[in-house]
């Protein structure tokens, strides 16, 4: 989930995106809350006046966190709205083991990898020509939203499943990244399924 706040340019209005579909929306009115509907599923919330309903430091695109959720389902409650808010905020870059790779049947420059990053095993498929069976990586699981903005999503890359991203430091947004291609790889001293960015 994104929480996006613009008093400047909107005036006092929060957007929770909630998922990433194309328009056209519907839009249902409760008070303060607007749900933003596709397809009769809540895709994303207004909320007006919203410094009554958060706190909210900053503008533009605004850490969403556990405090924010409680308070936005507060205000759905307080609404004639009937919706859960499910907001995960387990690590979204998590250090990652490769386990396996094996060439991608229809692409010579895709590998397809078995990544455990503690909790799971996840299937990804990875272009970077130094990725190698034993490493240890960062992974982007799915719903990371990468510095560029890109949501990670599942995805089937030449007809292959691919569950999140195995990335490379200028993807990361780290310094000094090297420009030629390539994974970030760890050392050992990075212990596998922890979050990368608290590391």
């Amino acid at each position: 989930m994104n929480l996006f706040y613009n008093p400047k340019g909107v005036g006092n209005v929060a957007f929770l995106k909630i998922d990433t579909v194309e328009g056209p929306f519907e839009y249902e009115k409760y008070g303060d809350i607007v749900a933003i509907k596709k397809e009769n599923q809540v895709v994303g919330l207004n909320i007006f006046n919203a410094d009554e309903h958060l706190t909210l430091e900053g503008q533009g695109h605004i850490k969403f966190t556990e405090a924010h959720a409680n308070a936005i389902q507060k205000a759905i409650d307080a609404s004639a709205l009937d919706y859960q808010l499910n907001a995960d905020f387990s690590p979204k870059f998590v250090v990652g083991y490769v386990k396996s790779k094996e060439k991608h049947p229809d692409a010579d420059k895709l590998s397809v990898c078995q990544v455990d990053v503690g909790t799971e095993t996840l299937q990804i498929v990875c272009g970077a020509p130094n990725i190698e069976q034993g490493q240890k990586v960062v992974v982007a699981k799915v719903g990371a939203v990468m510095p560029s903005g890109m949501l990670i999503k599942d995805a089937a890359l030449r007809g292959v499943a691919s569950s999140g991203m195995i990335c490379s430091m200028k993807e990361l947004n780290l310094p000094n990244a090297p420009q030629e291609k390539g994974i970030m790889v760890l050392d050992d001293s990075y212990t596998v399924g922890q979050s990368f960015f608290n590391a």
